[in-house]
């Protein structure tokens, strides 16, 4: 399409030239003319500062009983009263079920006759072998009959003490009629009420009582925190309850619950396939507002770092590997990749603790329209705007 267009031009030329200049302008009129320049990309940026930052590790875990019994029978029988009122606070040793008592009281008043009977002969077994302990001396008796005498005392003693151990028996049954909490706590709801007939050492337990106070929490720490929290236990970096790390909860509701704990570093295995360990802090639970099983989140203080740089975590991006890294723009208004190192999460931002300085833009809004080394209109960004303060 060119060719032509020229050699029009040119006929022109020699049609019109009677001046040279006249040919000159229309053969510069005829030129292809460069398509304009693209605007550059305009893309949010934050300048990076340091500052102090408090520090605190945040564990998501459960909550878990302090204490728990199930409480099961000891005997067969038919429960005939329930003394206690569903998901009230019990006393350990408190009566909660009656079961029916008089099988039971009449064996141990068998047990009991039995018993002084075997007293009984055992008395009259010991006098015996007692005059004839005095006759086989003059040989007034033979020494068979005292051997008799003997064997038939100590036979009544070995009676006696069964007996009295049929009687043990029975009374530790007649107690265990009295169905009682081992231990203080709450106990839940029960579908078993006066009637049921219940069975010795039974697979469902008939209540089950539960310490709230205190209450443990338990949450999943990875072995290289674990190791970083102790060495900053050990040098008093850690804010402290006791001798123990302190602990602070934030409740289901977003809420922060209003007691301290101690986190208790008692797990001593870490789990090969996950990398982590369970942790387990105490806290105090005196309004019983904490139950077993609720999901909360664990917050440890661990000071504060005086020129931390927090990279906002819309900014940061991930390679296909998962190795973090941001854009940065420099003097020029140039594009950078940059890898760089994540800490612990601070609101909305990461620490960096490696990758990135102090002074330096790095792009918050317009990734998609960025790569590597082009030029770009960077403006600071508007955190509050943008909710990322």
């Amino acid at each position: 399409m060119f060719r032509p267009k020229l050699a029009t031009c040119l006929s022109q030329t020699v049609l019109y030239g009677s001046t040279a200049l006249l040919g000159l302008g229309v053969l510069a009129g005829c030129q292809k003319k460069a398509p304009p320049a693209l605007p550059l990309q305009s893309v949010a940026v934050v300048t990076l500062h340091t500052q102090s930052v408090p520090l605190e590790t945040s564990l998501p875990g459960r909550t878990d009983a302090y204490e728990q019994a199930q409480i099961r029978p000891q005997v067969s029988g038919v429960l005939v009263s329930r003394t206690f009122e569903e998901g009230k606070d019990v006393q350990a040793g408190q009566p909660l079920y009656q079961i029916y008592i008089a099988p039971f009281q009449a064996a141990y008043d068998q047990a009991r006759g039995r018993l002084m009977e075997a007293e009984a002969s055992a008395i009259r077994a010991r006098a015996q072998l007692k005059r004839y302990k005095e006759l086989v001396g003059p040989r007034a008796i033979s020494r068979q009959d005292y051997d008799n005498a003997l064997a038939t005392s100590r036979q009544a003693d070995a009676e006696v003490v069964q007996a009295r151990a049929a009687v043990e028996t029975a009374e530790v049954n007649l107690n265990y009629t009295h169905v009682r909490s081992p231990i203080d706590g709450r106990i839940g709801r029960t579908l078993y009420t006066a009637g049921t007939l219940v069975t010795a050492n039974q697979s469902t337990p008939i209540a089950v009582v539960t310490r709230l106070d205190p209450i443990y929490v338990d949450v999943n720490l990875a072995a290289e925190d674990m190791i970083r929290l102790r060495r900053e236990l050990a040098s008093g970096q850690l804010e402290r309850k006791g001798n123990e790390a302190a602990v602070t909860l934030e409740l289901p509701d977003g809420s922060t619950y209003n007691q301290t704990g101690q986190l208790k570093l008692s797990e001593v295995t870490v789990d090969p396939a996950t990398g982590t360990l369970v942790m387990r802090g105490v806290m105090p639970n005196p309004d019983k507002l904490l139950l077993p099983g609720m999901f909360v989140h664990a917050h440890i203080k661990e000071g504060s770092d005086p020129k931390a740089l927090l990279l906002p975590q819309v900014g940061v991006q991930r390679t296909p590997k998962g190795d973090p890294y941001v854009m940065v723009v420099d003097g020029q208004n140039h594009v950078h990749m940059r890898m760089v190192s994540l800490g612990q999460t601070v609101g909305s931002s990461w620490l960096a603790t490696k990758g990135v300085n102090a002074g330096e833009r790095v792009i918050v809004q317009g990734l998609q329209k960025v790569r590597p080394e082009v030029a770009v209109k960077p403006y600071e960004a508007n955190l509050a705007e943008m909710g990322l303060e």
